[in-house]
C-alpha cells in the first residue's frame, strides 16, 4: 500500500490550521464574556467577613453599572466616564479599582451614593441622618490571618431600602467606630467593609477614600468555589476537606 505524502501533509496541515482556529474563537469567546459579562475574582483578605471569606471565589457582573475603561483588560482603551452607565444600589457589594492605584481590586458593600451623608457615631452606621437598623445575632468566630482565633459581635442591618446583611464588630471602640460626617462628592460613592473594624474603606480619607463611579468594574453576584486557605497547599490529602461545599452557589 502507497501513501501519497503530500495528502498527509495537506491534511496536518489543514489539522493544525483548525485547531489554530479554534483556540483563537475559544479566547475570543472568553475575552468577550470576560469583558461584557462576568468575571472572576478571588477573595484574598477578612475585611468583607462574614459575607465573603478568604478563598471564596466569585463571579461580578460587569454589566451591572455599565462600561468604563476598567471593564476592559489592562484598563485599555483609555478613555474617562462610563457607558450604559448606571449607578449602583445601596447595599451593593462592587468590585473597584483602588483609589490610590488602579492595579489594585478592592471589593466592598457601597452605602453612600452622590450627596449623601454618612458618619458612624458608636459603631452604627447613619446614613442622611437616620440610623440604619442593627439586630446584635450572637458571637462570631473566625480565624484571622495570623490563625489565631478571634470572637466577634456579629450584627444584621437592614437599610432604608429592605436589604439586609450581616456585619462584624470586633471591638466595642474601634479606631473607626466614631467618625467625622462625610459628604460623597458628586459622580463617586461610598463603600464599608462588613468586617467594621478590620477594613480599610471609604472612613480613611488618605487612603481609599470616595471612589469615582468609573473605577467601578462590577457587582459581586455569586460565589463559585470556596477554599479554607489555612490549610497548605503542600498538604495534598486536606485538599479535599478544605473545599467549603457549603458556599459554593452562595448569592452575594
Amino acid at each position: 500500500m502507497f501513501f501519497n505524502k503530500k495528502n498527509i501533509k495537506t491534511k496536518q496541515k489543514s489539522s493544525f490550521l483548525n485547531n489554530v482556529k479554534t483556540f483563537i474563537i475559544a479566547v475570543i469567546i472568553a475575552l468577550v464574556i470576560r469583558t461584557f459579562l462576568f468575571e472572576p475574582f478571588s477573595i484574598p483578605s477578612g475585611s468583607m467577613k462574614p459575607t465573603l471569606l478568604e478563598g471564596d471565589y466569585l463571579f461580578v457582573s460587569k454589566y451591572s453599572y455599565g462600561f468604563s475603561r476598567h471593564s476592559f483588560p489592562f484598563s485599555f482603551p483609555p478613555f474617562n466616564g462610563r457607558i450604559f452607565g448606571k449607578f449602583p444600589e445601596r447595599g451593593d457589594v462592587a468590585v473597584f479599582k483602588y483609589t490610590n492605584d488602579t492595579s489594585i481590586d478592592y471589593i466592598k458593600r457601597i452605602v453612600g451614593l452622590p450627596g449623601d451623608k454618612i458618619q458612624i457615631i458608636q459603631g452604627n452606621l447613619f446614613i442622611n441622618g437616620n440610623k440604619v437598623l442593627k439586630k446584635h445575632k450572637g458571637k462570631w468566630r473566625a480565624r484571622d490571618r495570623n490563625k489565631v482565633l478571634q470572637t466577634y459581635d456579629l450584627y444584621e442591618e437592614i437599610l432604608f431600602n429592605g436589604l439586609l446583611f450581616e456585619v462584624l464588630d470586633a471591638t466595642p471602640n474601634g479606631m473607626l467606630d466614631n467618625t467625622d460626617i462625610y459628604i460623597v462628592p458628586e459622580g463617586h460613592v461610598f463603600a464599608l467593609g462588613d468586617n467594621r473594624d478590620q477594613s480599610s474603606d471609604s472612613r480613611i480619607l488618605t487612603q481609599l477614600g470616595f471612589i469615582p463611579f468609573e473605577n467601578l468594574v462590577g457587582r459581586a453576584e455569586i460565589i463559585f468555589y470556596s477554599r479554607d486557605r489555612f490549610n497548605s497547599l503542600w498538604k495534598f490529602w486536606h485538599f479535599p476537606s478544605s473545599i467549603r461545599l457549603d458556599r459554593i452557589g452562595k448569592g452575594i
